[in-house]
């Protein structure tokens, strides 16, 4: 066995590896990007290594500069994790010129799967079926518009060389058809520098099934069950979970045995995995793909097996036989693994970035995380952020551990798809077992949103806990024990009060937020809310509103408050009405000739031109501030001589914005 492995990886499957070298007694080696300089996977390593700038291109793709970390650190070993350069021949070469082991099969393996055109071909001459399509030699547009013809709409177009949902077009109209070849070339190439593509036909209530299979360099291959992966969205993988539900016994020992088939064609030599789409209506069994590398969802492979996927390529690469053979595989149980991305799945599924204030993980459950609270979320890598594992006796009793799991979880800073995956695994189309990858479409038509908030009463609860966020500490019973500052806002004998604004998606509202024995009374322009608060440990408050009440996570910062309650989870502007206000009213009256940012934002609109006249109070721009809209009025009639800012930008505190010409009536 190896003494030192380094980690050609970052994130949860980098921290996943460490942790299996560190049962067995192997010292590890991270490398980093200067983006992850304080990323977990450094500080859980025994040595991490600076390869590059934060771009992956430059940092976690250079094989040389990995081999040269690797040979500077005495590391054996390099694990490539799955992505980056997991499934690269250039990482290989350079590991045998160095004479340093590549945790993986061989390079003739990963050669033969790596081209899709290549791999059906091998497919068909083991006897493993595969979609029916076109994968010929001729790339001419015309003949892969005709051969798409003769297959018979509605089809796929694939890059050959590609992977992660890159190069990929449904074609359901002959019109589409040009254009879907060409932005698919285009593409595949850009992605891959290989702009091949094949025509598939389209299965029409496809089952994403994968197999995990395993060898070792004595000729030794089993099969480790298979996988059911077919909630996805733009062809990436969100739930995975094992066993397959509802598989015909015969349609498994197809799976099982094809993909055994393909293993032994090419004479694979470590772990790897079999991908099929199954016909729902049929349960026909077609070959896609061959994974020459760890899969994302190995863990409830490990679930259902007891056994860990890592350790058994250390073993494989360092020459040991497979573990077990066939007849001692067993399986327990089921498992559902969730990925936790950060994105906003109610805004199509936008990536979301910035520092986690707040991470809580479910107790009782598997979480494969590379992150923690205070890690930062950039742009530069993949927005997988963890993975949620329950394994349970059966899969009713997995759906339901996984998603209470899911509702307990805590992460308060950038958005994640946390709420959607609750959501998704609570659906009767999931819950019977029956989803296809049409899951997403058929589910949420127009797009996943999520339920419909209280607005008035999210905004008073927000608006409470801001405030005592912000006054109390750990050891307080509750705001009202600890909100003495406020009362200088009060006239002697009254309630304290506040003003805030509180933001929304519809804007910023004003509140008054009055202190009474016992509990805060928040009023707004018609509802009115009274909120009593418990603060348990850390973020951590009970709050009582309406007769009801739940848990909550509050932080204050400055752009004011990182919020859960009650299935919201994220951020709400909010400040002091009156220093929002005084800020604006101040923002031109140190220099009448000019109108100045009052606090550091961004322009969200402009409502002059350069020589227009304008009055006293008149809004010129609207600044966004701590996600709160305020207007920006002249502070004198005049002229506008010039408009600095631009809509979108980014501006600086005391940053001129308008400039003003001649004042009227001068």
């Amino acid at each position: 066995m190896f003494s030192t492995v380094l980690i050609a990886n970052r994130g949860e499957i980098a921290c996943r590896i460490i942790r299996t070298c560190r049962r067995l007694g192997i010292r590890t080696v991270a490398v980093f990007s200067e983006a992850d300089r304080e990323a977990l996977h450094v500080r859980l390593a025994d040595t991490a290594v600076q390869i590059g700038p934060a771009a992956a291109r430059d940092s976690y793709l250079r094989a040389d500069r990995i081999v040269e970390a690797a040979v500077a650190t005495g590391a054996q070993a390099i694990h490539p994790g799955y992505g980056f350069l997991s499934e690269r021949l250039d990482l290989i070469a350079a590991c045998e010129a160095n004479g340093i082991a590549f945790i993986g099969p061989s390079a003739a393996a990963i050669d033969a799967m790596g081209d899709k055109i290549r791999s059906k071909a091998i497919a068909r001459e083991a006897g493993v079926p595969g979609v029916p399509g076109y994968d010929g030699a001729d790339q001419a547009p015309g003949t892969l518009r005709r051969e798409a013809l003769r297959i018979g709409l509605p089809v796929m177009v694939k890059a050959s060389a590609g992977g992660g949902g890159k190069g990929i077009r449904k074609v359901e109209h002959e019109a589409e058809l040009e254009g879907a070849i060409q932005a698919a070339a285009r593409e595949a190439q850009a992605a891959f520098g290989d702009g091949r593509l094949l025509i598939e036909k389209f299965v029409t209530r496809p089952r994403h099934v994968e197999v995990q299979v395993a060898g070792d360099r004595h000729g030794d291959i089993v099969h480790l069950f298979e996988r059911d992966c077919s909630v996805q969205r733009a062809n990436q993988k969100l739930i995975e979970e094992a066993p397959a539900p509802h598989l015909r016994d015969e349609t498994r020992a197809a799976l099982h045995g094809h993909a055994l088939r393909l293993a032994r064609a090419i004479g694979y030599d470590n772990l790897g995995t079999v991908e099929f789409l199954v016909d729902a209506a049929t349960q026909d069994v077609f070959f896609l793909e061959m994974n020459t590398r760890l899969q994302v969802e190995h863990p409830v492979t490990e679930a259902i097996t007891g056994l860990d996927l890592v350790e058994w390529q250390l073993r494989i690469t360092a020459g040991e036989p497979l573990p077990l053979k066939q007849d001692a595989i067993t399986r327990s149980g089921h498992a559902i693994e969730a990925r936790l991305t950060a994105e906003r799945a109610d805004e199509d599924f936008r990536p979301d970035t910035g520092r986690i204030a707040l991470w809580q993980a479910p107790e009782g459950l598997r979480v494969d995380s590379g992150v923690e609270a205070g890690s930062v979320v950039s742009t530069h890598y993949d927005s997988l952020l963890a993975k949620v594992i329950a394994h349970a006796p059966d899969r009713g009793a997995a759906v339901r551990r996984l998603a209470e799991g899911l509702d307990r979880m805590v992460v308060l800073g950038p958005g994640t798809i946390r709420p959607f995956l609750i959501d998704a695994l609570l659906q009767p189309t999931f819950a019977e077992g029956a989803s296809t990858t049409l899951f997403l479409k058929e589910s949420w038509p127009g797009g996943w949103q999520p339920v419909p908030q209280e607005n008035d009463e999210l905004r008073a609860v927000a608006a409470a806990l801001w405030l005592a966020s912000g006054e109390t500490s750990p050891g307080a019973a509750g705001p009202w024990q600890s909100l003495g500052g406020f009362r200088l806002l009060a006239a002697a004998g009254r309630p304290a009060t506040a003003h805030l604004l509180v933001g929304g998606r519809q804007g910023a509202a004003r509140l008054r937020v009055e202190t009474h024995d016992g509990f805060l009374r928040v009023r707004g322009s018609e509802a009115r809310h009274d909120i009593a608060m418990r603060r348990g440990g850390g973020t951590a408050w009970a709050v009582s509103s309406g007769g009801v009440t739940a848990a909550a996570h509050a932080i204050r910062d400055a752009d004011g408050l990182l919020l859960r309650y009650r299935g919201f989870e994220g951020r709400i502007g909010i400040a002091l009405a009156v220093e929002a206000q005084a800020a604006a009213r101040s923002a031109g009256s140190e220099n009448g000739g000019s109108l100045r940012a009052p606090m550091p934002g961004s322009v969200a609109a402009i409502h002059v031109v350069e020589g227009e006249e304008v009055e006293a109070g008149q809004v010129l721009l609207v600044l966004e501030s701590m996600k709160l809209f305020i207007e920006l009025k002249s502070p004198a009639g005049g002229r506008v001589a010039r408009v600095a800012a631009k809509a979108g930008a980014t501006v600086a505190a005391g940053e001129t914005l308008v400039v003003f010409g001649e004042q009227a009536g001068s």
